[in-house]
């Protein structure tokens, strides 16, 4: 990304693995639509530079940087046991990349590598879901069809007792979330009371709802990321009578309660195992080459864009 919503290919001269290294051929990578259009479109507030940068990210914010954290390919040279190998790595979109050995997580047996680009994600929703705290049979309301807020709704439908809604504005997201086997209704449609209320849409108004449908004593899970959009809310009316509670999300941050026996690697790891249903490749609406990544990355970051994971193909 080289200005505002411009971006280029470059070449990169890559070294050979060395000793506790791998080199990767991708085979698949993702664009993360929410972060990535933030960053895209230079929305990155300057006191969330060093906090929002990649893990293997090169430059700096605003621009120029090379940016992505979803890459799944097939180790080619370095670590013997790793070799031949697919795995996903936080990585950038880029055809060849060496890398530390434990940056990489190699993929479960059966899991396509096609559907593993949703690994990132699937560790924003577990995160999710760990802030939330759910518990057996909770009333659930989920706004936001985005794909994370999919996998939130997918994941808390899993939970014992538990009765989910998916809440999102676009009709046209009906159809995954009933590939997801969740419920899915308009915002106008949703039903109140809910214990738990998560909000992934990434729009204030949604905030606003979720508070309306939040039962007595209930917590709101804002997992939207604003950049610098600021987001205005009303706390009059009930907010305060109702003993409501807003607490925030970010996956950078394994919970406090599970930190101790947590590890990033471990989460990972529970992601991948977790995309073993072919159900989530509903989430997947959209191929492109590598090679038309920066003309992708302006159609697909558009404000009005339909897009839930789109793929990038290699080779």
């Amino acid at each position: 990304m080289t200005g505002p919503a411009k971006s280029e290919l470059r070449a990169e001269s890559i070294d050979a693995p060395g000793p506790g290294q791998v080199l990767v051929r991708t085979l698949y990578s993702a664009i993360s639509r929410g972060t990535e259009s933030l960053v895209f479109h230079g929305r990155v507030p300057p006191s969330e530079h060093a906090r929002m940068k990649g893990p293997h990210q090169q430059g700096e914010f605003p621009w120029p940087v090379k940016y992505g954290y979803c890459n799944v390919g097939v180790v080619e040279d370095g670590e013997a046991s790793l070799r031949g190998r697919e795995v996903f790595c936080l990585y950038p979109h880029q055809t060849r990349y060496t890398v530390a050995a434990d940056s990489v997580v190699p993929l479960p047996a059966g899991l396509p590598a096609s559907r593993a680009v949703l690994a990132a994600n699937m560790e924003t929703a577990i995160n999710g879901l760990w802030d939330a705290q759910l518990g057996i049979g909770d009333r659930v309301g989920v706004i936001g069809a985005g794909v994370v807020g999919c996998l939130v709704a997918y994941l808390a439908a899993r939970v014992a007792g538990c009765e989910v809604q998916l809440i999102d504005l676009d009709e046209r997201k009906r159809a995954v979330a009933d590939a997801l086997g969740v419920p899915f209704r308009s915002p106008e449609e949703a039903s109140g009371e809910l214990d738990r209320v998560i909000d992934t849409s990434g729009s204030p108004a949604a905030l606003s709802r979720a508070l309306e449908l939040a039962g007595a004593e209930a917590t709101v899970v804002e997992m939207s990321w604003f950049g610098d959009r600021p987001a205005t809310l009303s706390l009059g009316g009930a907010f305060h009578s109702r003993r409501l509670r807003i607490i925030s999300s970010q996956v950078g941050a394994i919970p406090l309660p599970r930190r101790a026996r947590w590890t990033y690697r471990r989460r990972l790891e529970l992601a991948l195992r977790l995309l073993a249903d072919d159900a989530l490749d509903a989430l997947l609406d959209g191929d492109s080459r590598f090679e038309d990544l920066p003309q992708t990355m302006a159609q697909v970051t558009k404000s009005d864009a339909f897009v839930l994971c789109h793929r990038v193909v290699y080779g």
